[in-house]
C-alpha cells in the first residue's frame, strides 16, 4: 500500500482540506477497518452505525460538505438502497459506493438505476475500495472542489457507468 496514504491528499479541497467520506456500516468492527483504511488513505471519515445515523449526520451536515458516501446496502432500520432512493430526490449529492454481502444481480442493477457510482462485494480487498473512491472522483466532481472547464471535457468524454452488472 506503499504511496496510497498520498492519494486522498493530492486531490484535496480549496484550502487543503482532504475529500470528506460518510461512511455508514452496521458491523463496529468492519467500519473501522473501512473508516481506518479510508483515514490512512487522506480522507476525513464521519461514521454512521445504520441508515437512519447515516441520514441524519448526511441532512445536519452544510450542503456539499460530504464528498462520497460509502454504505453497506443490509443494515438495521433504513437500508442502504432506501437510502439511496431518498438520496436521488436531494440536489447536490454526493456520489454513493454501496458494499453488499448480498450481492445479487438484482440488488445490483436496481443500485445502479437508484444512482449507485460503484457497488462492491463483500468480501473485497481494501485496495479495492480506494481504488473505487479513486475512480468515483475522476468521474464525478466533488461538492467542495473548484469546478474547471477540464472538468467539463473530462465529464463529456466519460462513458456512463449506469449500464447492467
Amino acid at each position: 500500500m506503499e504511496g496510497a496514504s498520498e492519494t486522498g491528499r493530492n486531490h484535496p479541497h480549496a484550502g487543503g482540506e482532504p475529500y470528506r467520506v460518510l461512511l455508514a456500516e452496521d458491523d463496529p468492527e468492519m467500519r473501522g477497518l473501512l473508516a481506518h483504511a479510508l483515514h490512512h488513505d487522506g480522507y476525513m471519515v464521519d461514521e454512521c452505525r445504520d441508515g437512519h445515523h447515516l441520514v441524519a449526520r448526511l441532512v445536519s451536515a452544510d450542503p456539499g460538505y460530504f464528498d462520497i458516501i460509502i454504505t453497506d446496502i443490509r443494515m438495521p432500520g433504513l437500508n442502504g438502497l432506501d437510502f439511496l432512493e431518498q438520496l436521488r430526490r436531494c440536489a447536490n449529492v454526493p456520489p454513493a459506493v454501496l458494499i453488499t454481502a448480498f450481492g445479487d444481480e438484482e440488488t445490483h442493477n436496481r443500485a445502479h438505476r437508484l444512482g449507485a457510482a460503484a457497488i462492491l462485494d463483500k468480501p473485497f480487498d481494501i485496495g479495492d475500495l480506494l481504488t473505487t473512491v479513486r475512480n468515483v472522483f475522476t468521474t464525478h466532481t466533488p461538492a467542495g472542489a473548484p469546478h474547471t472547464a477540464d472538468d467539463d471535457n473530462h465529464a463529456r468524454h466519460q462513458p456512463h457507468e449506469g449500464g447492467s452488472s
